[in-house]
């Protein structure tokens, strides 16, 4: 592969005019394909073979005019102080309003005056009015959320106070500054890795163009794929992070080749050669963990997954092209390790260049070092510290956000507060249960029957009346929980009610399932709990394998792999202290504390685990590398250090200010998982990575490079070391039949 490599990094060099067109040529058609793309019409959220998925599916098919999956909303009024709602004046403009809404929009299925429906407060001071739409929140258009705000807005000129709770007004997550300074922080550490503006923007400008043709892509086929935004949140999220890593190990290594004499051609392809080998099978970790995700069975973290994976290859395929076709035109810019531009103090004198020339130990260096004395002290101290972060993952509690987690100051939020203040909690997530009556001899019996066993379970609150289609052989009936939506009882209620559909369905042949937003999210964190360990064991293992083959060890991949589980552990105690606890929650952004996304420790293990590997594959290469040309194992670690230590110091400072940059979104999903990258990445790279991986190193000494014999001749010998390029003649150049099949590549 090396060889292969090194002759395509030559090519893109020399060709560099072609290459170029092509990636531009790629960006124009992304741009153009985004831009004419119809807009992307419905996101739907399924979870196949779950309950609640049946019974939307069972509505569906009967009670279409259900709108069982349709947005909805939930007007709150509250009267002023001293009056109540049922008051002559305030009575008429809610009833106003109510009419308003009802012919606001042709989008509008129902919406019902709380004084028919009865919810009204027992001191008479709120009420709500429950509307339905005939399209899912992602189908509404802006006219119905205009026309729903523009009616709650004059609503409120009477003196009530009015605020709108549901889906129908959910709103495209903003991100904020903070993103772009994310990416300003990584400008500036690469400016101080490379001591050069040219150096320091390839990588930004390559990544940059990675997450345009990615980002571009999903837009265009968001429509025809049914790709939600949070597609291309995450997507941009990874492609940035990668594509400016791959390309800074490989700008990093070409400019260590020029600081050994080798001429600019040269250099381009023994970088692509050395550090693209370890960029690709660094990808393909990504890669596999991404696409893995298509185990969980969600359709949308399936296609989330799939999406930022093809990021991910777009950014491998920039750094070994387009990288060494920019290096070509840069020419003399970038400067050989060491030196730095004169705008960043490289025009010194020649006494102080040729003092600075004398090799002296860097940090990684004399960090290795140290390291490789005391590897035990090393190994206890880094294990503990992060055991003890790990610790509050054994409170951790999984849900999906509601409209309780949304900031204080939103619309959402005080009609949450309002309504648990005036109702109780549980009327924020009332329960949809459906009955199938079809095999039942008397159905409205059987419907009766069903809502008397409902309200003898604990925790229920109240059961409205079936209501029954057209064809008698389908009800529906709202059981409100006494408590959160979010809480663990409303969980237990649920699993109560479908407990009872046994014995109800011997009793009156009526089948019963749960639906509704309350448990679709407790079917969803379910599913992926189950999940989880399969997950983590095809992933784990396929990427075990694959490093198997790179390192031709046992036991380097093996730690790779536990090293890994400690960083996640860690991480996933932080995201729980922070976002469940509320610990330092207002340093973060975090106004309301709760459970902790059901898909972020899956989340976490797929993207962390191939990101981590990164950083596995380009500073351990460097070891094996140095360990395979002959050096001894502690000093191949130092080694290592001297070569990778900065360059995957940088990668990693890049790549938490990249996730940091997430955490000022409004979108509470989109900061949990910002969060949780940038801080999984802290303790992998700098705990995991630059302690923990040496001291075991150095610990095992050569027995970390042992391979079975029968396994060592089994495994292709993919050369991630770049031993082929020793082959190369004296002058560092092919021979005259490789010439040729270069011409040919």
């Amino acid at each position: 592969m090396a060889t292969f490599l090194y002759k395509l990094g030559r090519l893109a060099f020399r060709r560099r005019h072609f290459v170029a067109l092509i990636w531009v040529a790629l960006l124009t058609l992304a741009g153009v394909g985004a831009a004419s793309a119809p807009t992307a019409a419905s996101s739907s959220f399924s979870i196949p073979g779950t309950e609640a998925q049946k019974a939307f599916d069972l509505l569906e098919e009967r009670a279409p005019e259900a709108s069982a999956d349709g947005a909805s909303a939930k007007v709150v009024f509250k009267a002023p102080d001293g009056e109540k709602i049922t008051d002559p004046a305030n009575e008429a403009e809610i009833e106003k309003t109510v009419a308003a809404l009802k012919s606001g929009s042709d989008e509008v299925a129902r919406a019902d005056s709380p004084f028919k429906t009865k919810t009204v407060s027992k001191d008479g001071s709120t009420a709500y009015a429950s509307v339905s739409y005939k399209v899912t929140s992602m189908e509404l258009t802006d006219e119905s959320r205009d026309a729903l705000e523009k009616t709650t807005d004059e609503a409120r000129e009477s003196g009530l106070t009015v605020e709108v709770g549901g889906d129908a007004l959910q709103a495209m997550p903003e991100t904020g500054a903070t993103e772009i300074i994310g990416i300003a922080v990584a400008a500036v550490v690469l400016v101080i890795t490379f001591g050069s503006l040219i150096a320091a923007g390839l990588p930004l400008l390559t990544a940059l163009i990675g997450v345009g043709i990615g980002v571009s892509t999903i837009t265009a086929l968001a429509s025809a794929l049914d790709l939600g935004t949070t597609t291309s949140t995450l997507a941009m999220m990874i492609g940035l992070a990668v594509g400016i890593d791959y390309a800074l190990f490989i700008v990093s290594r070409y400019r260590g080749e020029l600081a050994d004499g080798r001429d600019r051609e040269e250099a381009a392809g023994r970088a692509v050669g050395t550090a693209g080998s370890a960029v690709v099978f660094a990808g393909l970790t990504v890669v596999i963990a991404l696409v893995g995700l298509a185990v969980v069975n969600i359709p949308m973290l399936t296609k989330m997954g799939f999406a930022a994976a093809g990021t991910v290859v777009i950014a491998v395929l920039i750094a070994l092209t387009l990288i060494p076709a920019l290096l070509g035109y840069a020419g003399k810019k970038v400067k050989p390790t060491g030196e730095k531009s004169k705008v960043l103090g490289g025009g010194r004198k020649k006494a102080e260049a040729a003092a600075d020339a004398v090799p002296k130990d860097n940090l990684g260096t004399r960090w290795a070092r140290f390291v490789v004395r005391r590897p035990l002290t090393v190994l206890l101290v880094g294990v503990i510290g992060l055991g003890a972060a790990a610790l509050p993952v054994s409170s951790l509690e999984l849900g999906l956000p509601d409209d309780g987690s949304q900031p204080t100051s939103t619309t959402q939020r005080k009609a949450y507060d309002l309504v648990s203040d005036g109702f109780g909690p549980g009327f924020n997530g009332p329960l949809m249960t459906v009955a199938d009556l079809k095999g039942s001899d008397d159905p409205k019996a059987a419907a009766g029957e069903i809502t008397k066993t409902i309200s003898g379970l604990d925790d229920v609150l109240s059961v409205a009346p079936p209501m029954i289609n057209k064809a008698g052989d389908t009800a529906i009936i709202s059981v409100v929980p006494s408590s959160k939506p979010s809480g663990i009882e409303t969980e237990n209620l649920v699993h109560a009610i479908r407990d009872a559909g046994g014995e109800i369905k011997s009793d009156t042949g009526a089948s019963v399932m749960v639906t509704g937003t309350t448990a679709m999210n407790i079917d969803v964190s379910e599913k992926l709990n189950d999940a989880l360990l399969p997950y983590l064991a095809l992933v784990v293992g396929l990427a075990f394998l694959l490093l198997i083959v790179v390192f031709r060890s046992i036991l380097v991949p093996l730690k790779a792999a536990l090293g890994f589980l400690l960083s996640v552990l860690a991480a996933l105690g932080a995201v729980v202290a922070v976002f469940q606890w509320g610990w330092l929650g207002s340093l973060f952004g975090v106004e309301q504390t709760g459970p902790i996304m059901s898909m972020m420790p899956i989340f976490m293990v797929g993207v962390v685990f191939g990101l981590a590997m990164d950083y596995e594959v380009f500073l351990v290469t460097r070891m094996r590398e140095a360990y395979v040309h002959g050096e001894r194992p502690g000093q191949a670690i130092v080694t290592g250090f001297r070569h990778g230590a900065r360059v995957v110091s940088a990668a990693a400072v890049i790549m938490m200010a990249v996730f940091a940059g997430f955490i000022g979104s409004s979108e509470q999903m989109v900061k949990m998982i910002g969060f949780g990258l940038a801080i999984a990445v802290f303790f992998d790279a700098f705990i995991v990575r630059m302690a923990l991986v040496p001291a075991v190193l150095a610990l095992l000494g050569r027995k970390a490079w042992w391979l079975p014999r029968w396994l060592d001749r089994a495994l292709p010998n993919v050369d991630v070391e770049g031993e082929g390029l020793r082959d190369l003649d004296a002058s560092g150049r092919p021979g005259a039949g490789e010439e040729r099949e270069l011409s040919r590549v």
